[in-house]
């Protein structure tokens, strides 16, 4: 660059035509943007902070938690920001790929290592902060987790990008560079919504083990298209192909009133039959569409690499980010509701669009405005959100922790912050 230049003597000429040429840069500095996009990095970090944020403050302040069934509160975004920033960054990493055989296989080794770390560390081996013991049942463990959907949202949108690139780069046909993609996404959410709203749900029943022995409840449906919590045809697949003792069995649809979420410990006579059965919010059907997100995340990768100026990649974004909030919201309007574990197509677009509008801001303030200092903290956990969220979001720091008691396993500090300040 011509501000890196030596002054090679002491001719007045010489000086003004680099003094010319310096200001030509930095012009150029205020406009285009530099190499890395810092602002990656701070939205990994927001996610993993908003993560460790709803985890640990859910039970304190239930607004912010997982909604218990249709709508949206703070958790509900995190998971989809997660997605969104992974086909991001896929984009960027794939931009050139020479060697499309060699690069799908790392792409799957990288996936099976990211599943077979997420069924560690949810699958029931670990006991969390409030059990002072480890190991699970084999024929009870958890297949389906946070790192699992991350994994299935990659390995979709890194085969995308790899055999499904763009064939010729124009900048006025991002959407049709990338025909093949949003095929792709189109097909995913038609499944999707085939599988949730065509298939016939018949009356089932299932067992819960208790201390005086097991209880069997059924539960009535014979319906089609129904997208309440018990007679879902997302959570009969997930019966049918993961079986019932596979599935997460704490749900969040026990926070309902119908559930007396308030004293949801307590198995009471009163509780629908279904309230009492396990559901997997990483379910199959809602992966597809959680899929979709990244190839979503795709689309704003390609504006990032296509797009060499400020104002062009904003611009796209905006406009990417309100088409997809406006036809999201009309979903929901017409009877598609926002729902975090069905993963709706109403959810998918409108959490994809404020992706799209948090990444917008993100890049303003840090790419443009410079004010990287003041966000130093996300942009270093964004560069170790792996570390973090094993260490922090899995429990794994809280579980060493309490390894260390006084005298009595339960005499430990986390026990006693949980007692004092959670649980109070």
């Amino acid at each position: 660059m011509a501000e890196n230049e030596p002054l090679l003597g002491s001719n007045n000429g010489e000086e003004v035509v680099l003094a010319e040429r310096e200001s030509e840069a930095t012009q150029r500095k205020t406009t285009t943007p530099s190499s890395r996009v810092v602002s990656l990095d701070v939205f990994r970090g927001l996610c993993v902070f908003l993560m460790i944020l709803v985890d640990y403050t859910g039970s304190v302040l239930p607004s912010i938690a997982h909604s218990p069934w249709n709508g949206v509160r703070l958790a509900d975004f995190v998971m989809p920001f997660f997605l969104f920033v992974v086909g991001v960054s896929l984009a960027i990493v794939n931009k050139i790929v020479l060697d499309r055989t060699g690069a799908t296989l790392k792409v799957v080794i990288r996936t099976l290592k990211l599943f077979i770390l997420g069924i560690f560390l949810q699958g029931g081996y670990l006991h969390g902060i409030t059990g002072l013991t480890y190991g699970v049942d084999i024929e009870r463990i958890r297949w389906m987790g946070i790192l699992q959907r991350i994994a299935v949202g990659y390995i979709v949108a890194a085969l995308c990008e790899i055999w499904l690139p763009c064939q010729e780069m124009k900048r006025v046909a991002l959407f049709r560079n990338y025909i093949c993609q949003w095929c792709i996404m189109f097909l995913l959410s038609a499944i999707h919504c085939g599988l949730l709203y065509a298939l016939y749900v018949p009356d089932w029943q299932f067992s819960v083990s208790q201390s005086t022995g097991s209880t069997i409840y059924e539960v009535k449906c014979s319906v089609r298209g129904d997208l309440g919590p018990s007679c879902n045809s997302a959570a009969m697949i997930d019966r049918h192909i993961l079986g019932i003792d596979h599935l997460y069995a704490k749900p969040v649809y026990r926070n309902m009133k119908e559930c007396n979420g308030s004293n949801r410990d307590t198995v009471s006579e009163s509780m629908p039959s279904w309230c009492h059965a396990a559901f997997d919010p990483e379910g199959i059907v809602s992966s597809l569409t959680a899929a979709a997100t990244s190839i979503i995340g795709l689309q704003y990768g390609h504006i990032l690499v296509q797009f060499q100026d400020h104002k062009g990649r904003l611009y796209n974004w905006s406009i990417l980010s309100l088409s997809l909030l406006a036809v999201g919201l009309f979903l929901d309007f017409i009877g598609m509701p926002l729902n975090k574990s069905l993963y709706t197509i109403s959810y998918m677009l409108s959490t994809s669009a404020a992706a799209g509008i948090t990444l917008c801001l993100l890049y303003l303030l840090v790419d443009i405005y410079g004010w990287r200092h003041l966000m130093f903290i996300l942009e270093w956990m964004g560069k170790h959100s792996l570390g973090i969220f094993i260490l922090i979001t899995s429990n794994i720091a809280v579980i060493l922790i309490q390894g260390f008691y006084w005298r009595d396993p339960q005499n430990n500090i986390v026990r006693w912050i949980v007692t004092r300040f959670v649980h109070k």
